[in-house]
């Protein structure tokens, strides 16, 4: 093997390779071959690093430095530069967004700063396609520690212990979950990993099983052993293609090493895994219509209990968790029940990654300690909004999440905190909005995904969260009555109690918490037919102000429906009625004569 005095570590993950990361590792390793340094030098593909909006990234090693959106042009300098001279590429470093200063190492950077990366330990760090890489950094030593020293009852025990809570959007204590499929005796039992990831914008599962693998695959192995299951499956969405490809690399690798098959680690603890492809239903993300799935049947969920632990996967006892959750289980037994619970809080203990998405500066893939408060999130890790705008509102939890505001700003973010708080920690999805956002029309939107992702097995689901999209695409619209909005209400808290599964149950909350956050706005909406933020198209009116008018005739001549009168050197008139609320008029107008109202 190799001793290579410099590691050229390129994100790979999907976000950065559709800027062409892939083509940067290539044109790296030409330019080192270029200059004979292919035995010295390692360029290394890796998984996501997390500052998506500064990708792609490289990183080089041993000094840290840490280079921003580089493109493929930019491997000539960065070999002939960094490489053979030792000098950073300056132009390439991270900025400092208030003093300007550059910054070369990725811990002194705000976005960092607070994380504790646990479920992402090794995302940037290692070759997900290279299970030595994995070893290197304590791979596998858990699972060879449960097989030698521990019973099925210590493992379980340590995961109680842990708190460690599952991160797919329940947060049940996932040692009590494998404890009930433990219990349950059966002839044979299943480890299932949920990665079917179908939150709008998030992107947490899919960056662990693109970066690291074999964390999951260890930890499943983990459960199987402390359950008493021999067989592991992984749903994941067939949109997954990168993670596909690795979870299948990592399987096979897994395998050759004695890792996963018969006999692990000279036992007689026999364990693998196989894969399950889903066609990216959001309802499939509920374990009971997950199993259905995979069993060949609508993907519908069924009425609890039976639960899964008791009686899921062809009848028999299953344990579903997923992607996160399993992602934490080889820390946790590596370092301790007692080192994992002191992180958190008292009642949410251990990391949550966040997909932070929307009018936030530094969108990217985080991972944060329970208690961090939304503050911190947005503003510091987050670097505030985008183009220095006001802060509106953050969306939690996905489309069974709730709209907090700028009172909410110093919750700590956990389970509890969060709920109370009128809203959900989801499986991380934190989608920021400014004041331009409206947010009747961001309840519409969230709604009409629900609507639309809704498997229609029960009525309160499939009939009533579309009469209450109905009733949104009126208000949005000018149609509405001020009755409509207690009808909102009550149909909301009616397909809450009612509904059969978490997606029904869930799916007002979007517009709960915006009624209950931001009812002016919707009372102007009805009312006065008029979206505070100007978003909703048929409730804005484009006006010509008359001192502000010279008579250019630029307006009337791009209006595409004739819809602007007035002479040459005249003031100019809007025909509302004619007016089909394009813009043209304002990307016309040089004087800004055109305001939107």
């Amino acid at each position: 093997m190799a001793n290579y005095k410099m590691h050229l570590l390129v994100c790979g993950g999907t976000g950065c390779r559709a800027s062409a990361s892939d083509s940067i590792g290539e044109s790296l390793k030409q330019k080192l071959e270029e200059n004979n340094l292919r035995e010295e030098v390692q360029v290394i593909m890796t998984g996501c690093f997390g500052f998506c909006e500064q990708g792609p990234i490289v990183k080089i090693l041993p000094d840290n430095t840490f280079y921003t959106q580089v493109k493929p042009e930019d491997s000539e300098e960065i070999v002939q530069e960094h490489v053979i001279k030792g000098r950073q590429v300056e132009r390439l470093l991270y900025k400092d967004p208030e003093k300007g200063e550059p910054i070369h190492d990725a811990r002194k950077m705000d976005f960092y700063k607070k994380q504790i990366r646990i479920a992402l330990r090794n995302c940037g760090f290692i070759d997900p396609e290279n299970i030595d890489e994995y070893i290197a950094r304590d791979g596998y030593f858990a699972l060879g520690t449960v097989l030698k020293d521990m019973s099925r009852e210590d493992v379980i025990s340590e995961i109680k212990e842990s708190g460690l809570r599952g991160r797919g959007g329940g947060g049940f204590p996932a040692g009590l979950k494998w404890d009930f499929a433990y219990k349950n005796e059966s002839d044979q039992k299943y480890v299932v990993c949920n990665a079917d990831e179908g939150d709008p914008g998030a992107f947490m599962d899919r960056s662990i099983l693109e970066g690291d693998p074999h964390a999951v695959l260890e930890a499943m192995a983990i459960c199987g052993y402390a359950i008493g299951a021999d067989k592991g499956l992984i749903y994941i969405r067939a949109e997954y293609p990168l993670a596909i490809k690795r979870l299948k690399i990592a399987i096979d690798q897994a395998r050759q090493y004695g890792l996963l098959g018969e006999g692990i680690f000279s036992t007689d603890f026999n364990f693998d895994i196989q894969l399950r492809y889903g066609a990216g239903a959001f309802v499939c993300g509920e374990e009971t219509a997950l199993i259905h799935s995979m069993e060949g049947d609508r993907g519908e969920p069924t009425f609890k209990p039976p639960f899964p632990a008791e009686s899921g996967y062809l009848g028999k006892p299953t344990n579903v968790n997923n992607v996160e959750t399993y992602a934490n289980v080889p820390v946790i037994i590596n370092k301790g029940a007692g080192w994992y619970s002191k992180i958190g809080t008292e009642k949410s203990k251990g990391t949550k990654v966040f997909a932070l998405a929307g009018k936030v500066n530094n969108v990217g893939l985080i991972e944060v300690p329970m208690g961090t408060t939304l503050r911190e999130v947005i503003f510091e890790i987050g670097g505030g909004i985008k183009e220095g705008k006001k802060f509106k509102a953050v969306q939690t939890g996905g489309p069974s999440g709730g709209c907090l505001t700028e009172d909410h700003l110093d919750t700590p973010i956990d389970f509890d905190n969060l709920l109370a708080a009128g809203s959900i920690m989801g499986s991380g999805g934190m989608v920021v909005m400014d004041e331009d956002d409206c947010m009747v029309s961001v309840a519409k939107f969230f709604l009409e995904f629900t609507v639309e992702e809704s498997c229609g097995k029960c009525s309160p689901c499939r009939i009533g969260n579309k009469r209450m999209h109905e009733l949104l695409e009126r208000i949005t619209q000018g149609k509405a009555e001020k009755k409509d909005l207690q009808r909102l209400k009550n149909m909301s808290h009616v397909i809450a109690d009612t509904s059969l599964c978490g997606l029904g149950q869930t799916a007002p909350s979007p517009v709960l918490s915006t009624l209950q956050n931001f009812w002016d706005e919707y009372v102007a909406h009805v009312e006065d037919q008029r979206c505070p933020a100007g978003a909703c198209k048929e409730l804005m009116r484009y006006e010509i102000i008359p001192e502000n008018c010279v008579g250019c005739t630029a307006c009337a001549r791009k209006c595409p429906v004739g819809a602007i009168t007035g002479e040459r050197k005249q003031v100019h008139y809007i025909d509302q009625e004619k007016c089909i609320k394009c813009g043209a008029c304002v990307e016309a107008c040089k004087f800004d004569a055109v305001i939107i109202k």
